[in-house]
């Protein structure tokens, strides 16, 4: 559905470097003339600090109500402490489709011409949180233990959307990734899927083929421009999407969606990089490219395609880039130089 009208959405600056970045690409929104009605609302750490809560009901509600929103880093504990936020939204609006886009923006690094999209299994898998530790001879951890849970409905659901999405957007060929030949169980199912419902819906519209995932993440090293879209499961997908991105200039140019049948919530996937949060020099990239894949999602494909087209025209014509990416632009900086490409192109 295309729209003129602001459309309400859920903003979520989130911890360590997001509010800077939030505020970057929000410069951007507003360049184009502000298209999200904005219901601004915290989780993670900073939620913690405010409320006592990483995730509280105002913010979930707030998703609930809006079906959209654009999300910050949130902050989750490692070893211990509270459990990801992040995987929480995904659960709480069964988000089984994480979306991730990687694409050569700067010419000249060490992989050129990269156009590839990682669709990952959102709900499933080893990060459904069945753990616990078994104690022996006094120590309480002397045992770790997960179990991972594949459906054939989850199954289903995401490889049904990669194949879709390969087909709407022009795609050529799908990769399903899996490791069946050791966890015959837990991917076999995946893969065993993914042949039926290729056989019965999607024979003769797509190319269709396997890949071990320790060969896959081989291959995307030697030759990544062999694949255009990746679909695999929760885990193999969160490790794979970051070598991905690293293909494209790291994690900062990588952004992310994680959609349902009723909701969707767009994200840099990096991390909330507390060690330079506050110091202006994060790259807003990825949480602007998320914003775009936003504005895609409600049919806003114009606006979309400017902002993109802003970043590109930013990074390659006026050379204004952040410290990691070989420049010295602050992010407010670049925020303004993007802004100011938007308004030329009017």
């Amino acid at each position: 559905m295309t729209t003129s009208k602001p459309i309400p959405a859920t903003l979520i600056p989130g911890d360590g470097i997001g509010p800077e970045i939030t505020t970057a690409t929000l410069m951007a929104l507003d360049a184009l003339g502000a298209p999200f009605v904005w219901d601004r609302q915290v989780a993670g750490a900073a939620s913690v600090s405010a409320v006592g809560d990483p995730l509280p009901p105002e913010c979930v509600n707030s998703i609930r109500k809006t079906k959209l929103a654009l999300k910050g880093p949130l902050e989750t504990p490692i070893g211990g402490g509270y459990r990801s936020s992040n995987v929480r939204l995904r659960e709480e609006f069964k988000l089984y489709a994480n979306v991730r886009p990687a694409l050569t923006l700067i010419p000249g690094g060490r992989y050129e011409n990269i156009d590839l999209v990682l669709v990952r299994e959102n709900n499933e898998g080893l990060y459904m949180g069945y753990e616990h530790f078994i104690p022996i001879d006094g120590d309480p951890h002397a045992v770790g233990m997960a179990t991972g849970i594949n459906t054939r409905q989850g199954c289903r659901h995401i490889l049904k959307f990669a194949f879709d999405y390969a087909i709407r957007k022009g795609r050529k060929k799908v990769t399903v990734v899996h490791k069946a030949n050791i966890m015959k169980a837990l991917t076999g199912i995946f893969l065993e899927t993914a042949r039926q419902i290729f056989e019965s819906d999607y024979k003769g519209q797509i190319e269709f083929e396997e890949c071990i995932v320790d060969a896959c993440a081989m291959k995307l090293v030697m030759n990544p421009w062999q694949f255009d879209v990746i679909v695999t499961t929760n885990l193999f997908g969160d490790i794979l999407s970051d070598e991905i991105a690293g293909l494209v200039g790291g994690l900062g140019m990588a952004p992310g969606a994680n959609i349902g049948d009723h909701a969707a919530i767009f994200e840099a996937v990096h991390g909330s990089a507390p060690d330079i949060a506050g110091q202006g020099i994060a790259n807003p990239i990825a949480l602007m490219l998320a914003a775009a894949m936003m504005l895609d999602h409600v049919g806003r494909f114009d606006l979309g395609n400017r902002l993109r087209r802003a970043i590109d025209a930013t990074l390659n014509e006026d050379k204004v880039r952040t410290g990691d990416l070989g420049g010295s632009a602050t992010t407010l900086e670049f925020a303004s130089a993007v802004v100011e490409r938007i308004k030329a192109s009017r």
